[in-house]
């Protein structure tokens, strides 16, 4: 084949592959930066020796498809131990030409063990050096609670912490700053005491725990929600089933077979729809091509009322065994468990 007729076969390819990538909408910061609206969730579970790591580069891969198939934002934490594979994938894509660093958002999250004011700068250098940027686009504070290095309860006041993350902000190394796992008066504090609003607030939100309260808080204050474990009692959760709505649901089913998608689809719908940002995880193809299918529909006000029925205030991510902490954020329980970060990180 002449040199011409190569080229113009590798254009076509390409216009192919650019073709097939979903070209996902942005929602507008608080600080008028964009945010995509949809993330890829990062956190590849809990198990009995702590939490699961990659294997063979399997994230890496996956999160190279991804960027293939049009997702921009990636959600991980320092304490998932994914940061560097994320990394490595968005420079390789970046070597390739198919994107450059400023198309792709990164969220990293601080861990609770550096929530002094001075380290909170020193664990965000660690999770850029693992990330391979010199910035992050949007850093979180993964828990109100501070704990010690031994995983006793540290008493650093969470603005003390806030104050560290403004740091970030000042110095570049953070263009936006945020919270997760807070609740409504923890979010009013930090807008009222602190000197930068936080951008976003990351929260578990799925048919089990709609949380209308604090979402409708949140965005009345001008903070971006995003939803992490968004599938809820759909699918099977670090390998246990939760009760609740299935894929199977007749509801569900109804309006799925209306547009003409799967259930998941219109779970993940439903939070777009009210504005959420889902971070749904898979390391599944065909479900990471399906994930990100939710830009060419849209449901009714009856049908999001609908699936706000499913409510049952039921959280799947509850760490009681901090639930003595003067800053956890959540109801506390009878029969707490036992700490499964102590010695296992």
């Amino acid at each position: 084949m002449e040199l011409r007729g190569r080229v113009a076969l590798l254009l076509i390819c390409h216009c192919v592959q650019m073709a097939s990538a979903v070209d996902v909408p942005k929602l507008v910061l608080n600080n008028d930066r964009e945010i995509p609206a949809i993330a890829l969730g990062t956190f590849l579970g809990f198990g009995k020796e702590g939490v699961v790591k990659s294997v063979d580069k399997e994230l890496r891969d996956v999160v190279m498809k991804a960027i293939d198939l049009g997702y921009r934002h990636f959600d991980t934490a320092s304490v998932y131990g994914t940061e560097k594979e994320i990394g490595e994938a968005v420079q390789m894509k970046i070597s390739d030409g198919a994107i450059t660093r400023d198309d792709v958002f990164i969220t990293t999250k601080l861990w609770n063990t550096h929530h002094k004011r001075e380290q909170v700068m020193q664990a965000l250098k660690e999770s850029l050096e693992n990330l391979g940027t010199n910035y992050v686009d949007l850093y979180l504070m993964h828990w109100p609670m501070g704990l010690n290095d031994d995983y006793s309860h540290s008493d650093v006041d969470y603005m003390e912490t806030w104050r560290g993350m403004e740091d970030a902000v000042k110095l570049g190394l953070a263009k936006s700053i945020g919270l997760s796992n807070f609740n409504k008066e923890q979010v009013e504090r930090v807008i009222k005491e602190g000197d930068i609003k936080p951008a976003v607030l990351q929260i578990e939100v799925h048919l089990q725990i709609v949380q209308a309260e604090l979402v409708s808080y949140a965005q009345s204050q001008g903070v971006i929600v995003m939803g992490y474990s968004p599938f809820g009692s759909l699918v099977t959760r670090f390998g246990e089933t939760k009760p609740g709505p299935k894929i199977d649901d007749p509801t569900l089913m109804k309006i799925a077979q209306k547009y003409g998608k799967t259930t998941p689809q219109v779970v993940l719908r439903w939070l777009v729809d009210r504005k959420i940002i889902p971070i749904p995880k898979t390391v599944n193809p065909k479900r990471l091509k399906e994930n990100i299918e939710l830009f060419d529909f849209h449901l009714d006000d009856d049908e999001i009322e609908l699936i706000n029925g499913f409510d049952q205030h039921v959280r799947y991510t509850l760490p009681s065994f901090w639930q003595n902490h003067t800053y956890y954020p959540f109801e506390k329980v009878d029969n707490p468990i036992a700490d499964p970060f102590v010695n296992k990180m």
